[in-house]
């Protein structure tokens, strides 16, 4: 299946690139790869939520943290899809990097970032299944609770 027609299954519109919140491109193209800059959970050009990611009260809860992840994924398809013009020509994931703001003692990062997993594999199926990094930091720009960077490859 295309990752069109997936998305359009899964009922989910694109959206546009997030702009860079510095000196960087979103994503880059080498030989049949895409390599996407860390994406953050930006919908519309807002972040619903900020802070750390924690079982604690006042803190983000981790289910919401893998909801978040799933929308920077989602980012990190728009931004590969952008750097080589049509969504289609993205053939699997190779590479996901997740980043989650951690309070301390929080240690449930992969769990978090599995949001970002699962739609990889949602949308691409066998080939959505990739290498895995999840890094628990204390602080992410703009006070994002997560943010994911992925390796596609294209044909």
């Amino acid at each position: 299946m295309s990752v069109s027609a997936a998305l359009t299954k899964l009922g989910i519109d694109l959206g546009k690139v997030v702009p860079p919140a510095g000196v960087y491109i979103p994503a880059k193209v080498h030989a049949d790869l895409v390599y996407t800059a860390g994406q953050l959970p930006f919908v519309d050009g807002t972040l619903s939520t900020l802070g750390k990611v924690g079982d604690d009260e006042g803190l983000v809860d981790p289910a919401l943290a893998k909801d978040l992840a799933r929308i920077s994924a989602l980012n990190a398809i728009v931004a590969a899809a952008a750097a080589v013009g049509d969504a289609d020509r993205l053939t699997g994931v190779l590479k996901v990097t997740g980043f989650v703001a951690s309070a301390p003692g929080f240690t449930g990062q992969p769990g978090v970032i599995n949001g970002a997993s699962e739609l990889f594999g949602e949308i691409f199926g066998e080939t959505g299944a990739h290498a895995r990094s999840a890094v628990g930091v204390a602080v992410l720009p703009l006070d994002s609770p997560v943010e994911v960077e992925a390796v596609f490859t294209i044909g």
